[in-house]
């Protein structure tokens, strides 16, 4: 594939983190070529970093750009579109016709998965000049929630195996300067969405499927579309492939059927998952039990997944800020248990449907305290109150607060969490309606927890 791009017109769709590793490894391959870059995001605003990439630019390689509103236009001038995976397909369907090629950083690493040993591609793959070798394997993750977590417990392990493993795609590296840097018995564990797996053609040699749920419904046409997306993780393993799969989810075991993989099936409660899969993918490799155990003893869990932050003035805080669906806030209600007084709830509107969210809400007595963040807040609240006058048992509605703010929706959890009692940031939404992204929501809660911690309110 790499051999046919050389004569085609290529554009980079989305400058992101995934959009400037693409332009750095077009430009080692082809010094010379003409290197579209199309962005909504204007100039000025682009980030400093891929500024000073664009001006740095060696050899004679020369760079159109097409920044802003109308930077879609742009599309119907190329015959190659390498788009980031944060842009839908449905997005830029009018603007592309059937001769062109839409492609994707994850496309374009597996389709020339393992490099070739050409002379050509010798020379840029190695600085000394030496042969490429043949490397390892892919071990590629994927899952609505738990990906991360996994992806990083099985590269632990397999480090601690001694296998030379490589974390990227979400949680680690962009991954086309992988290509270059290959090396013999290579394994790279690639955490993959469901954004990275559409329209893909190859599967990886290892693969682990952990759940799905509905998700993404604004990115893709319908929910069908993207469990079609997932299943490509294993549609195109063969018979000396693995998949290991959680014989637990219905759909994923659906998908795992079809597979010619041999199947490892497994089970667990969603926070217990991610070990147990990590614990199989290390057996694929032979790393001796012991080693196993101690890397999952010994790794510490990622920042936003049921974190907990501490307890102050007697009211313990946990910031499960990736908590982006109304299955993982359920999830979480039922991990912490009776103590969980007040829940954090609310953000961006996704079409995604809160009706087992609000009945979980409502038999979990314990929950007195709701603060809503905008916009999905509302429709959760409403959703709570038609659930309650429906019911015959006379369940009483916990309090409810509208906020748009992380300050006031803290403060709001000081003064109405009794002691010995649980906050739980768990929104069963995604964070863009008021927050940058789930990163920004978790930091300025774990922020505002500390801050507010001997403030007076009662």
């Amino acid at each position: 594939m790499l051999e046919n791009l050389k004569d085609k017109e290529i554009l980079i769709l989305g400058f992101g983190r995934e959009g400037q590793d693409t332009f750095k490894f077009l430009r080692k391959l082809f010094p010379e070529k003409t290197i579209g870059i199309a962005d909504k995001v204007e100039l000025k605003k682009i980030d400093k970093k891929a500024q000073r990439l664009i001006k740095s630019s060696k050899g004679r390689i020369s760079v159109k750009l097409y920044l802003g509103e109308n930077y879609l236009k742009s599309l119907k001038k190329y015959d190659v579109i390498i788009k980031s995976p944060g842009i839908p397909p449905k997005v830029i369907a009018p603007f592309v016709s059937k001769g062109q090629k839409i492609t994707s950083q994850t496309e374009i690493f597996f389709e020339n998965w393992p490099p070739k040993q050409s002379k050509g591609w010798e020379m840029k793959a190695s600085s000394k000049g030496g042969k490429l070798h043949r490397p390892g394997k892919i071990v590629g993750i994927t899952g609505t929630k738990g990906k991360s977590t996994t992806a990083s417990l099985i590269y632990k392990i397999l480090r601690q195996g001694r296998i030379r493993a490589h974390l990227i795609g979400n949680i680690g590296k962009p991954v086309l300067s992988s290509l270059i840097t290959a090396r013999e018995g290579d394994v790279y564990v690639y955490e993959l969405s469901s954004h990275q797996l559409y329209n893909l053609k190859k599967s990886p040699q290892v693969a682990i499927f952990l759940n799905i749920f509905p998700e993404h419904l604004d990115y893709y046409r319908s929910f069908r579309e993207y469990v079609a997306a997932k299943a490509n993780i294993a549609r195109y393993q063969n018979k000396k492939d693995y998949l290991i799969f959680n014989s637990g989810d219905k759909l994923v075991s659906k998908i795992a059927r079809k597979s010619k993989a041999k199947k490892v099936p497994i089970k667990g409660k969603y926070y217990e998952l991610d070990k147990t899969a990590a614990r199989a993918a290390g057996k694929i490799f032979k790393i001796p039990e012991k080693i196993i155990q101690k890397a999952i003893r010994e790794f510490k869990p990622l920042p936003h997944r049921l974190e907990l932050v501490g307890t102050f003035r007697g009211i313990t805080f946990y910031n499960d800020a990736l908590s982006t669906i109304p299955e993982t806030a359920i999830l979480a209600m039922e991990t912490l248990g009776k103590r969980v007084q007040t829940i954090i709830l609310g953000g961006f509107d996704r079409k995604i449907d809160f009706k087992k969210l609000a009945e979980n809400v409502l038999k979990k007595r314990n929950i007195k305290n709701i603060i809503l963040f905008p916009t999905t807040g509302e429709k959760i609240w409403k959703e709570i109150l038609r659930q309650a006058q429906n019911k015959s048992q006379g369940r009483e509605v916990p309090r409810h607060f509208f906020v748009d703010n992380m300050p006031e929706a803290v403060k709001l959890a000081y003064q109405h969490t009794e002691r010995g009692k649980i906050c739980l940031l768990s929104c069963a939404s995604t964070s863009f309606s008021i927050f940058r992204d789930y990163k920004e929501k978790g930091n300025l809660f774990k922020k505002q927890v500390f801050a507010q911690q001997k403030r007076r309110w009662r």
